[in-house]
């Protein structure tokens, strides 16, 4: 059965000031998504799913399925949205953003059947990412055994500041015991990589593993998180701005037994759009991803 592709694109943008998800980097106006599909499909994952606000979907519609007719995929759309009713949850609670992205997994439990992987719409991971998570998801997962690509911090950051990194630690048999948040992870002068906390600065070696957030699971995940979500409801219903997020899955399965995450090592480049200000640099590395043969000028035609 081939793996899915679960999009993660029901978000805001707030801090962007438009729907980044569906904003034109490539030379042809591509999105970033569009070069996620096409390594996905290349790598040969057999359905792509989008999360969205149910307000996007005439705009992603529009957007992909002219593009992705004919490409031997399946394509479907999942909505994420505030109504906990279908997870056993009988009250309203205020809030002005989704309940993260372990939410928005949830909400494809119904639609997917195979194993899947997760991205967010407005990252680019490489082409060697998805062709090993879709040999791992194939041959090796199971319903006890995730995965996570693993990318080499020098080269998931930026020339232009400190930037919050999910640093792995990884045991002998190459799997996730934890991921620690680094909130200020920079470049020296000297090209070496250091993060500072309260303690001061601390360096990282440019070959240390970070997530981000390019996850590998069966569908087995969706029971083992439910719980855990309406946990984490009950304990947050008077936080606007508490999230689910996957790692706090992740974090959970691992120190409780029930789950063994194998970081998968790639040499791919990251990177991703949060301000408008970094449109200009994403447009630059995909015209030199173009450039050099990477991709064709047109990723369609």
């Amino acid at each position: 059965m081939k793996p899915t592709l679960l999009i993660l694109a029901a978000g805001m943008a707030s801090r962007y000031g438009s729907m980044k998800q569906i904003d034109g980097f490539g030379p042809n106006g591509e999105t970033i998504i569009d070069y996620s599909i096409h390594d996905a499909i290349k790598a040969g994952f057999g359905k792509i799913s989008f999360i969205i606000r149910e307000e996007f979907l005439d705009s992603f519609k529009s957007i992909f399925e002219p593009k992705l007719k004919g490409r031997g995929v399946e394509v479907d759309y999942v909505f994420q949205n505030f109504d906990l009713t279908p997870f056993g949850i009988d009250k309203e609670i205020e809030r002005a953003k989704p309940w993260g992205t372990a939410h928005a997994v949830l909400a494809a439990r119904n639609q997917i059947n195979e194993p899947f992987c997760v991205i967010n719409a407005d990252d680019y991971y490489g082409y060697d990412s998805f062709e090993k998570m879709a040999k791992f998801l194939t041959t090796e997962a199971d319903d006890t055994h995730y995965a996570l690509v693993g990318y080499q911090i020098d080269r998931t950051l930026s020339d232009h500041g400190s930037v919050s990194r999910g640093v792995c630690e990884v045991n002998a048999l190459g799997n996730m015991t934890e991921v620690n948040e680094r909130t200020e992870v920079y470049f020296k002068e000297d090209g070496s990589v250091a993060y500072k906390d309260t303690t001061g600065e601390h360096p990282l070696p440019n070959e240390t593993r970070v997530s981000m957030n390019f996850w590998g699971f069966t569908p087995a995940v969706f029971q083992q998180s439910e719980p855990m979500f309406r946990e984490f409801v009950m304990a947050n219903e008077e936080n606007p701005k508490a999230e689910f997020f996957i790692p706090l899955v992740a974090d959970k399965l691992i120190k409780t037994g029930t789950a063994s995450f194998k970081v998968i090592p790639t040499g791919s480049k990251w990177f991703g759009v949060t301000y408008k200000e970094d449109k200009e640099i994403v447009q630059k590395s995909i015209s030199e991803l173009v450039a050099n043969g990477v991709y064709p000028a047109n990723l369609w035609n």
